[in-house]
């Protein structure tokens, strides 16, 4: 022993002794707010409804149903999980875990794409692939590229090849290879293009001279002098149309033009509309086209035909809702009808569509609110007014946040810096850095006093204030006190968790000079 620890220097020595200082204790309770159990961990994600993972110091563990440690997850951090697959994150690395505990990738890889049956993993352009059903990792080399497609294919590229290599021949090389949004990959080989469905067997042979894909399942191509348009199937794919005239497919809008002159406005599958006098279409938004003619009108066109016949003096004709459609004309907005008829004249620099029988427009600067009649319903004396739903409209002014009803009148006489709704009426609102709580007819539930706040159901808000966080209810009582650091609800285990400094058990050691040990706790 070191000289300065005599008895003479070392009348009183005192040792102190945990287990970790940085520890944290977690209490469990059911939604009853029984306590059913005490754990230390300093972390706990719930990451479904059968796996849950606890952290402690650097070390994860997947826990079994009574919460305890099951299996070592190795890494530090949950880098993210995908059913069944656990991606987890260490010094080295990411590697996976199925959520079952069978760890199948170590933890170092840069980069881990997920399918449900099986894990693309990378290092650099290296890449492994580890099939679940077979229970193993393939090194597949390396590669340029290569991905999974949204029907579960793995595609890979080595400079100008492309192939397949979980397919029935994945030797086999192409041209390319391109997945999208809909089931079919569509593949190029020397001969042309094809279709290749979820297994990697051709549904349409490569013998297509351009091919390309629109939407969904639905494909655009040419071939000896004829446009096609093609569906894929998973046994043999479909030519829906085929025609000699030049069809057109740019900027999301598909027009066949007969002797050179426009003549359809063609969907995935055939013809939208065929119409002569045609001269231009606009697409504004999904399956909306505004479609001009020679005589200077302009109608609204919908997946299943007209939504605004074609009409005069109408410059633009947009989406409408409850037999409405705002419409622009020498630069004003108002309303028209299905027929092409002028409801409400233009008037407005910018108009809404009805919700609820009630639209807003906007004159210079400001927003107000008025009837399918057209009558004013409010003044332009907003900044900002929100589409009603359910009675209540959210709207802005002087930078403050208020509730309308529909008869334009202020339900909040106190504005807030912002509202939100919630999925079930209520709203959440801000002031002054803090929430509060809206019901579904702007009463206060709860005052603008807390940091944070979650309503998670009927009557169990989890609330933070002053740093500590509890769970309240409607009413302001408290179900949980404002003690903790963190409050998490298992609703499909009937489980909440409570999250506490943990206060380790200490023993005090006093040694004294020439006397025994004495020992407390």
């Amino acid at each position: 022993m070191n000289k300065i620890f005599t008895p003479l220097l070392s009348l009183l020595l005192t040792f102190w002794i945990s287990e970790s200082a940085q520890a944290q204790s977690w209490e469990v309770y059911n939604t009853k707010i029984q306590l059913q159990s005490r754990l230390i961990y300093d972390d706990i994600d719930i990451l479904s409804e059968t796996v849950r993972v606890g952290k402690v110091g650097d070390e994860l563990s997947l826990l079994s149903n009574d919460l305890s440690p099951a299996v070592s997850l190795e890494g530090t951090e949950i880098y993210q999980y995908l059913s069944p697959w656990i991606l987890v994150k260490g010094p080295n690395g990411i590697g996976a875990f199925h959520e079952y505990g069978q760890k199948v990738l170590p933890l170092e890889y840069e980069k881990i794409d997920t399918y449900f049956s099986f894990l693309l993993a990378s290092k650099g352009n290296e890449y492994w692939l580890f099939q679940k059903g077979h229970n193993k990792t393939t090194y597949l080399g390396e590669l340029d590229e290569a991905k999974i497609t949204n029907t579960g294919l793995i595609i890979v590229r080595k400079g100008d090849e492309y192939s397949l290599p979980l397919s029935i021949n994945p030797d086999k090389t192409f041209e390319l290879l391109s997945d999208n949004e809909g089931e079919f990959v569509l593949a190029k080989e020397a001969s042309g293009y094809g279709l290749i469905n979820r297994e990697g067997d051709y549904v349409m042979d490569p013998i297509i001279e351009t091919l390309q894909h629109t939407h969904s399942n639905f494909f655009y191509g040419f071939n000896q002098d004829q446009y096609l348009l093609i569906e894929g199937n998973d046994i043999k794919s479909n030519i829906r149309y085929n025609s000699f005239h030049k069809i057109t497919f740019e900027n999301d809008i598909m027009l066949e033009y007969i002797h050179g002159k426009l003549r359809r406005v063609m969907e995935d599958d055939g013809i939208l509309l065929d119409d002569v006098g045609m001269t231009a279409v606009n697409k504004i938004g999904k399956d909306l086209y505004n479609v001009h003619f020679r005589d200077e009108k302009i109608g609204l066109l919908g997946k299943k035909g007209w939504l605004v016949q074609p009409m005069l003096d109408v410059e633009e004709i947009e989406f409408g809702t409850e037999g409405l459609f705002p419409a622009k004309s020498k630069g004003a907005f108002g309303y028209v009808n299905s027929a092409g008829t002028w409801i409400i004249e233009p008037q407005y620099a910018e108009a809404t569509m009805f919700a609820e029988n009630i639209a807003a427009y906007r004159t210079t600067q400001n927003w107000g609110l008025i009837s399918p009649s057209g009558e004013q319903i409010s003044e332009a004396t907003w900044e900002e007014i929100k589409p009603f739903y359910k009675g209540l409209a959210i709207a802005k002014t002087n930078g403050k946040y208020f509730l309308l009803n529909t008869f334009g009148a202020v339900l909040n006489s106190e504005g807030f810096d912002n509202i939100y709704r919630t999925t079930d009426g209520y709203f959440m609102v801000e002031k002054s850095g803090k929430s509060g709580l809206l019901d579904s007819e702007a009463n206060e539930v709860i005052p603008a006093e807390f940091e944070n706040l979650r309503r998670e159901r009927k009557n169990f808000v989890i609330v933070q204030k002053d740093g500590f966080t509890g769970v309240i209810n409607e009413a302001g009582d408290i179900i949980i006190p404002l003690a903790y650091e963190e409050v998490l609800v298992d609703w499909a285990n009937d489980q909440i968790f409570t999250k506490n400094n943990y206060t380790p058990t200490v023993i005090k050691i006093v040694v004294e000079s020439n006397k025994k040990n004495k020992k407390g706790a």
